[in-house]
């Protein structure tokens, strides 16, 4: 629940359809955070395989078309890093994933 507070969930500003996408498997992901790139990683690195997240998620539910499945995050978060750099007001963050875009956000 980490990131899923209520009203909250930037995305956007445009959403692509699958055929668009190609391969699920092999997107470059990355975060910047002030310019300074926090995160580099590539969808190949997942635990679980798109495949087996849908699987999975479709025994528990009924997932139809335009749902959203956010599957968390790559290494680089501030938690996992040891000078602790957390956001704060201002801080400005964008994160792209390649064939999808970007987003950017400005934290208040």
């Amino acid at each position: 629940m980490g990131k899923s507070l209520d009203k909250f969930s930037p995305l956007g500003p445009s959403l692509v359809t699958a055929d668009e996408v190609g391969d699920p498997q092999n997107l470059q992901l990355t975060c910047h955070v002030n310019g300074d790139k926090r995160q580099d990683s590539n969808s190949a690195d997942m635990v679980f395989s798109v495949a087996e997240i849908i699987e999975d998620l479709s025994k528990h539910f009924t997932l139809e078309p335009g749902d959203l499945i956010l599957t968390g995050t790559p290494e680089g978060v501030a938690m996992g890093l040891p000078h602790k750099p957390w956001l704060k007001p201002g801080d400005v963050v964008r994160v792209e994933i390649e064939k999808l875009g970007f987003t950017e956000n400005k934290m208040v």
